[in-house]
């Protein structure tokens, strides 16, 4: 049976993904972006009733994150359309140890909809699509909470887990934890990306205000580095991401992806093996 499927984010790194598996067992899916038609767009509420008519189920994510100012009462809105359309089911991303993502989180478990929560540690995909791209090109990475260790969870893994919760019935009103299965600190991180792609990349930890002023510097938007500030100092020291979760074998009854074997993916890609942009 098909499902008219909304994926808001669909050009992002989780987004992109569910969409591709959703089109491939023959849904009809709508991308919600700025650049497709209808336009989707969390600063223009007044187009988002036209992405939303005819739709039964809604993925969502929120740029550049449900920590951010702003983002619950977006939440709020969206889910007062979605109800209005007569939606069946909202699938959220969350981040995991984010308290100002779970009262995002609320709103949609609130709304009377059917709905999954999807919490996600850090993405492995940060390092080859977003984030620490630049740096690794570069050669050397200074990042802040050097000791830190994050059980980083593939992308790939997130959306099988997102799209069996949008077309199973088992997974309503479910939160799920979504976490690789070891822990790894920045280092450790570069070491492997350096040793598959064959290059010379070096790591140097730095303080978190060196880091902001770093980033604002180099013209990163104040939204991002407001994000960025709030990870390193919120998240990535919260006891509630130094727990190995088992989101991903409840779902789909395998183990998540090993960090190794996305580093391996991806360097055979030639992803960091380009020039950085100067």
């Amino acid at each position: 049976m098909k499902n008219n499927i909304l994926v808001l984010g669909g050009k992002g790194k989780t987004g992109r993904r569910v969409a591709e598996r959703l089109a491939q067992i023959g849904h009809n899916v709508r991308i919600g972006s700025r650049s497709e038609t209808p336009a989707f767009d969390w600063d223009k509420p007044e187009g988002w009733a036209a992405v939303l008519e005819g739709i039964e189920k809604v993925y969502i994510t929120f740029q550049p994150d449900l920590a951010v100012p702003g983002a619950l009462e977006a939440i709020e809105g969206l889910v007062k359309e979605a109800k209005r359309q007569n939606v069946k089911k909202l699938v959220l991303l969350s981040g995991k140890g984010e308290r100002e993502a779970e009262l995002c989180e609320q709103v949609v478990i609130n709304s009377g909809i059917d709905h999954t929560i999807v919490r996600a540690s850090w993405f492995n995909q940060n390092f080859s699509e977003s984030f620490f791209l630049d740096a690794i090109l570069a050669g050397h990475v200074a990042l802040p909470m050097a000791q830190a260790k994050v059980p980083y969870v593939d992308a790939d893994d997130i959306a099988d887990v997102v799209v069996a919760a949008l077309l199973g019935e088992q997974d309503n009103s479910k939160i799920y934890e979504l976490t690789g299965s070891r822990f790894l600190t920045f280092e450790q991180v570069i070491e492997e990306i350096a040793k598959a792609s064959g290059r010379e990349i070096t790591f140097t930890p730095i303080s978190l205000p060196a880091y902001v002023k770093m980033m604002e510097e180099h013209g990163v938007p104040s939204d991002y580095v407001w994000l960025i500030n709030y990870l390193f100092t919120e998240v990535l020291g919260n006891e509630a991401n130094q727990v190995i979760a088992n989101g991903v074998e409840t779902v789909l009854g395998r183990k998540p992806k090993d960090f190794s074997d996305y580093v391996k993916e991806t360097a055979a890609t030639g992803i960091w093996n380009q020039k950085a942009e100067v």
